[in-house]
């Protein structure tokens, strides 16, 4: 397996958001998507990176000890289903899958507060990009990867309620671009 640079991290984000650039219009106003299997890939391999920071987040908190009871809890599960998740994008992605990325959760999971704040952040990530890219994949590819985005939603609000905050505190959650999102990955020191 190819191991995932920032570089081409960067570029798979570029890729992505370029992605959007082929949507056209048809007269009666509908969406017609025309990506190439090129963007498909590089859509896949920024969700494939996110799943990768979550799971490997997750599996790091858990290995620390310092989680117990609801937020162990949950940890694990969250592991166990981003684990499933990184399996579906490796089976679409098949050979073109990269590797997992550097990663480094140094004091990310040091304190149960800052797991909760990491992880409710990360989540919060996935969903954006899963918004802001999902619709530039080929129609074949919406469906599968729209059951991720329900999941990763339900993640945040069972995070934020036992952190204690509206688990839906908005009535639509922003887009981003794949580029922003590593960005903040990388600003908050879990991307190498």
């Amino acid at each position: 397996m190819v191991r995932l640079t920032r570089r081409r991290a960067l570029a798979a984000a570029g890729a992505a958001a370029a992605g959007g650039a082929a949507i056209g219009r048809r007269g009666g106003g509908s969406s017609l998507a025309a990506p190439a299997k090129k963007t498909d890939d590089a859509i896949l391999g920024l969700f494939l990176v996110l799943e990768q920071v979550q799971a490997g987040f997750y599996h790091a908190a858990l290995q620390t000890d310092r989680l117990d009871g609801e937020l162990k809890d949950a940890a694990s599960a969250l592991a166990a289903q981003e684990d499933a998740h990184i399996k579906l994008l490796k089976r679409k992605l098949g050979d073109r899958a990269g590797g997992p990325p550097a990663m480094n959760f140094g004091s990310a999971t040091g304190t149960p507060e800052r797991f909760r704040a990491n992880a409710i952040a990360l989540e919060e990530l996935a969903i954006a990009a899963y918004i802001g890219q999902a619709a530039n994949l080929s129609r074949p590819l919406v469906a599968p990867i729209a059951t991720l985005v329900s999941v990763e939603a339900r993640h945040v609000a069972w995070l934020r309620d036992l952190a204690g905050v509206s688990p839906a505190p908005r009535a639509q959650d922003p887009p981003q671009s794949g580029q922003a999102v590593l960005a903040e990955l990388h600003k908050r020191g879990l991307l190498k």
